[in-house]
Parts: C-alpha cells; structure tokens; sequence
C-alpha cells in the first residue's frame, strides 16, 4: 500500500497519554515514536531558523515527515500577491528538513476569493523554487474554480472537517496527494471524533480508487487534548483495514 502519513498539529503530548510514549527525549522525539508525521503551524505565525529545522529532522526516524504550514504574511497579509522574496525566506529555512520535508500547506484565508491571474502567479512562483507535495486549503466558495489549476501545477485541496466550501471534506485538486485536516467539530479546535468518525475516515483513506496518492491525516483539534487521541486511534485503524484490503486481494 502507498504511504499514509498520520498526525498531529504540533507534537503536544497531554500527560494522559504519557503512557504509550517512551519516557526518555524531547517531545517530537517521544511523539515521532508512535506516530508517522506532524503539521508544524508555528511556521504561520514566525520564522524558524533551518538549525531548528534541521535539530528536528535529526531527532526524528527515516520514515518520518513533516508538513509545514506557509506563514500567514505570504497567505493573509500579502494575500499570494508579491510574495517572491517572503518565499525564498521561507524556503531557505524549511528546506533544511531534507528528506523529512513531506508535504507544505497554504491555508487561505475565508475573505480571499479565486483570482485566477494571483492564483497562477502565486502557485508558478512556488513551483519555480519547491517541486515538492504541496496542498492547498481554501476557504472561500469561488476556488471551486481552481480545481484546473491545482491538477496541472500538481497541487492537492485539502479535504477539511468542517469546510467552509462545497464538497470541501473530500479531497480535490491533484490526485496525487489527499490531504485530510480535521479540525473539531462541530466545535472547531476542541470536539472529540468518535469511533465511527474515524472508522469511515479510515475507510476513505484506504480506498483502492486511490493507489498511488500520497495520503496525510492531520488532527488540528488541539485545544481540548482530543487531537493525538484521534491520531493514534486512526493509526491502528488504518493498519487493520489495510490487513483487510491485502486478505481480500
């Protein structure tokens, strides 16, 4: 089966599942141990240096990944206008991840409508400096229209939960990565998922339709703890069905 990436926003570990993780190293290293991948969104609100960034990626496995969230300077206050040195920055810090560089996510925000020109110029821009898994995560009705755009510049939607855009909780764009961010709901940030949540998600993932994609699942429902809960529940689903998929072929 191709690889499905499974996470956290941040490496945050409430003390009640202190438990199933080693007691020995920092955070990201006890988290890295029993999950595959984390979104950094600290990267949206300041700059990392590339020490920091490669302090994480040295302490982390092989198979680990990082998806890093592109600062809200180029997405919200620039709005993807005139972004190119403010992207060279960026880059030259989180490139230093290496190989543990999976996946970089542009969350836009809800007031930015689909111009197709700033679109183009901004995803060209991107391309021209980064090759590499990138998905979007619109979060106005208009880039319902971008979905030619995304599939020839290799871009994937986010399949967010809740969204904020039609057919939004499915994924779109390129299909060569799906990127499932699940925020909460119906409290965003905080609700718990429930077990046939995340046994239908995990269904969805592991879809034969879709061998071949690169597949992400990020818990952003941080602020009540639920978030790392989810994910490990998840994890062990998602091994099961793929045991399941692999019996009946």
């Amino acid at each position: 089966m191709p690889s499905v990436y499974v996470g956290c926003a941040g490496w945050s570990l409430p003390r009640e599942h202190w438990p199933k993780f080693p007691e020995d190293g920092t955070h990201l290293q006890r988290y890295a141990s029993q999950l595959s991948a984390v979104e950094i969104n600290s990267s949206f609100y300041r700059p990392h240096r590339s020490q920091t960034y490669w302090r994480w990626a040295q302490s982390v496995p092989a198979t680990f990944r990082f998806s890093v969230k592109v600062p809200k300077l180029i997405t919200h206050v620039q709005r993807l206008q005139g972004c190119e040195l403010l992207l060279d920055a960026f880059l030259s810090e989180c490139t230093a991840l290496g190989d543990a560089l999976g996946c970089l996510l542009v969350q836009l925000p809800p007031s930015l409508d689909y111009d197709e020109s700033v679109a183009a110029g901004f995803f060209l821009a991107l391309r021209q400096r980064y090759a590499g898994p990138v998905v979007l995560e619109p979060r106005h009705e208009s880039w319902l229209n971008a979905q030619a755009l995304l599939v020839e510049l290799r871009i994937g939607q986010v399949a967010a939960d809740p969204s904020r855009i039609s057919g939004g909780d499915t994924p779109g764009g390129w299909s060569g990565i799906q990127y499932w961010r699940w925020h909460g709901s119906p409290r965003i940030y905080h609700s718990d998922y429930d077990l046939s949540r995340l046994e239908a998600l995990a269904r969805q993932v592991q879809n034969p339709m879709q061998a071949g994609a690169t597949r992400w699942c990020i818990f952003d429902n941080t602020a009540s703890g639920f978030a790392l809960a989810n994910a490990l529940t998840l994890q062990a689903l998602l091994g099961r069905e793929a045991g399941l998929w692999q019996a009946g072929h």
